[in-house]
């Protein structure tokens, strides 16, 4: 299994600095990583870089709580495809999950993938915040709502676990026939934890472990 094919070799954290992101950027060029998944402040600098490679510019939007207005979401959603982004990340508003703001949830998810000019879309539940019921409903939401993806959490959430295989097998069976795909992100750090999620039904994996994961001779 070309593991390095799955991996969006990810740099969010907020100190982030330029060396730190080239570095990144290097690495994905090293080791053929699908994509690089970065703050929307570096997709100008991304797109400039990887520019004579087949290496998707992932960014975010909503990130990393989700509670922006659906309008700001939009924005950022347009100005970071102006910017070259390949794919963006959008971040799933919980509070409105649970509230039972179906209708929101739906025309929010929407109205981001017309932002994305057909670009893909993937949508981060932050299942460390969700039963598996909610997790089951997100996940019909973006069927509705016309994503390509259902993601697992930012990592982001204090004390949280990220990625955990049921998860991704319950978003993988709910999404699957529907077209979806889903990406696990938050706590891979090895090829262990990699292969479980695939093995769980993920098609994308997101991980600043990335040189670690595809080096591992275990």
């Amino acid at each position: 299994m070309e593991l390095n094919r799955y991996i969006e070799h990810t740099l969010l954290k907020q100190d982030a600095t330029k060396a730190e992101i080239i570095n990144l950027f290097d690495e994905a060029k090293k080791y053929k990583f699908f994509g690089v998944c970065i703050n929307p402040s570096f997709v100008k600098l991304a797109k400039q870089y990887l520019k004579d490679t087949d290496i998707k510019v992932v960014t975010v939007v909503g990130f990393p709580l989700g509670q922006t207005t659906c309008e700001a979401k939009v924005l950022e959603t347009i100005d970071a495809v102006k910017n070259g982004a390949d794919e963006i990340d959008m971040v799933l508003n919980c509070g409105k999950l649970k509230d039972g703001e179906y209708d929101y949830i739906v025309s929010e998810i929407f109205d981001i993938k017309t932002a994305c000019q057909g670009k893909n879309l993937k949508v981060i539940l932050e299942t460390d915040l969700l039963t598996s019921d909610e997790i089951k409903t997100a996940c019909e939401l973006c069927i509705k709502g016309g994503a390509n993806f259902v993601k697992t959490s930012t990592g982001f959430v204090k004390n949280g676990v990220g990625a955990k295989a049921e998860d991704v097998k319950l978003m993988h069976d709910t999404v699957h026939s529907a077209g979806l795909g889903v990406k696990a992100s938050g706590g891979i750090r090895d090829k262990e934890t990699a292969l479980k999620m695939v093995d769980a039904g993920a098609v994308r994996l997101g991980t600043s472990s990335g040189v670690k994961i595809v080096t591992d001779s275990n």
